[in-house]
């Protein structure tokens, strides 16, 4: 009993010292830059989000490196961030593709995003746009539906790769459409959208902060909305369900996170300043204006939309034999 006691009491002490320890670290948090990992080349929505809310947190005595590092479908970026120490001082801003879609589509993941990473918090979610380019004889979906059942696989698309959002989303929608088109996935937005405007390829399904610029240029129209409703700075570009296909609705999420064990205070400082950040008017109006709406959250709200979408978006990879390269 006396040795128990004793365990016990030394337990106590440990935990006790660990805590102050960390409390301590967290005070001082962050004492130096924080590379925020984007799993994706510059210029990408995911990109877009990362850097304005770097530079708005600026604000709040933050000072981040963004550290664009694509491939693998986004696998090597999160990999590289579930790798790094547990310091608070390399995150990823991770989304649904690499976090939900991707569990399912890579057999050998080489991180498991429930249990090496650490949930930080949601910053935005944002609808996929369909859209051609200016010169293409396509000014709407029921065109695209009726050249394709004309000549199936005739038509191409282009997507961020293999298993991303928008690739499943064009999957989906072909299917309620009874159409096949023949995808084409690239590496990355610029490419893609280089090839979209020249015309040889027809069309580009995308995140709308991806898109939205070539499409205010008017060097790409828009022909569709994935979500439910419609897209505030795209008003007049009708949903996929308002285009006779009731029902359709697939969105893009976007979040913070960091290695597993992420002292909870650090979690917590950082949640409460990114959702003091995400509240600005002036940051929700150009996250606004790239067609991403706020979507701020509790760490483990986040958490939850995570492990919730794996089974949602894991049954989608299976029903549309989608395969990687």
């Amino acid at each position: 009993m006396q040795i128990s006691r004793r365990a016990a009491i030394a337990a106590a002490a440990a935990s006790l010292a660990a805590a102050t320890v960390t409390a301590a670290f967290a005070q001082g948090w962050p004492a130096k830059p924080i590379r925020l990992v984007v799993p994706f080349p510059a210029g990408g929505g995911t990109d877009i989000i990362a850097r304005e809310l770097a530079n708005k947190m600026q604000s709040s005595g933050y000072n981040f490196v963004i550290d664009n590092k694509p491939g693998s479908g986004g696998n090597l970026g999160v990999d590289a961030a579930a790798k790094a120490p547990a310091d608070g001082y390399t995150l990823v801003m991770g989304q649904t593709s690499n976090l939900a879609i991707n569990p399912t589509l890579y057999p050998k993941l080489p991180y498991d995003p429930v249990k090496d990473l650490t949930p930080v918090g949601l910053v935005a979610t944002s609808p996929l746009v369909i859209v051609a380019s200016a010169e293409s004889p396509f000014k709407t979906l029921a065109d695209v539906v009726k050249a394709s059942k004309e000549k199936p696989g005739s038509i191409n698309y282009a997507s961020s790769g293999n298993g991303t959002v928008s690739h499943l989303a064009a999957e989906s929608f072909q299917k309620a459409a009874g159409i096949k088109l023949t995808h084409i996935p690239y590496k990355g937005a610029s490419q893609g959208v280089t090839d979209v405007i020249s015309g040889q390829v027809q069309l580009y399904v995308s995140s709308v902060p991806t898109l939205i610029a070539h499409i205010k240029s008017g060097k790409m129209r828009p022909i569709a909305v994935t979500s439910s409703r419609r897209v505030e700075d795209l008003p007049n570009v009708p949903t996929i369900a308002e285009s006779g296909y009731k029902g359709f609705d697939a969105v893009t999420w976007f979040g913070i996170l960091g290695p597993a064990n992420l002292p909870k205070d650090i979690v917590a400082k950082l949640n409460a300043d990114m959702q003091k950040a995400l509240k600005d008017p002036v940051l929700a109006k150009k996250l606004g204006d790239q067609g991403a709406d706020v979507t701020a959250g509790a760490p483990d709200a986040f958490g939850k939309l995570i492990h919730d979408d794996i089974g949602r978006w894991g049954k989608i990879v299976k029903e549309s034999g989608a395969k990687i390269d």
